[in-house]
């Protein structure tokens, strides 16, 4: 099973077992309809939880958990993960994708010829940057339309015409 990372459990709120999510999602509004996570520490240690309850305020998702009424419950799952499986990813508009489909994927050239594969997205301030490899190097890519001519999820590449500045 594939595991998605979506949120952070960061506190208990109040008396009666709520929680509040840092979501890592673009799609927020998620959260309301949602009828369970996989928590844990990391992806390999998870257990599905059952969502009583959510609301959305402040930029934070507010969850009630089946079976976890009192804060004391609550205060032990502070710190956890909150994954969903792959099915359950909601679709990107056109122009968007979730960072796994860009892992792997090809680098093209400008005459179309493969000089590369994507092995990570590394957020930075300004934009994010493609990690990709390349003949034993590691070149550092800006994901940014000046660069990156076309992306293609179906077909697993992308167009980098300029790709030879970059060595």
């Amino acid at each position: 099973m594939e595991l998605y990372l979506t949120g952070i459990i960061l506190k208990p709120k109040g008396l009666k077992g709520e929680v509040k999510v840092e979501p890592v999602t673009d799609f927020p509004e998620s959260f309301l309809s949602r009828t369970h996570y996989y928590a844990g520490r990391s992806r390999d240690s998870v257990v599905r939880m059952k969502v009583a309850k959510s609301s959305l305020a402040g930029g934070f998702a507010w969850l009630f958990f089946e079976g976890i009424d009192s804060r004391e419950k609550a205060e032990p799952l502070a710190g956890l993960q909150l994954f969903v499986e792959e099915g359950e990813l909601l679709a990107q508009p056109d122009n968007r994708a979730y960072l796994h489909e860009l892992i792997g994927m090809k680098v093209l050239d400008r005459e179309r010829r493969e000089v590369g594969m994507v092995t990570d997205v590394i957020e930075m301030p300004a934009h994010d940057v493609y990690e990709v490899k390349t003949s034993g190097r590691t070149v550092l890519l800006p994901a940014i339309d000046e660069f990156v001519e076309e992306i293609s999820i179906a077909q697993r590449y992308m167009v980098v015409p300029r790709f030879d500045e970059f060595l």
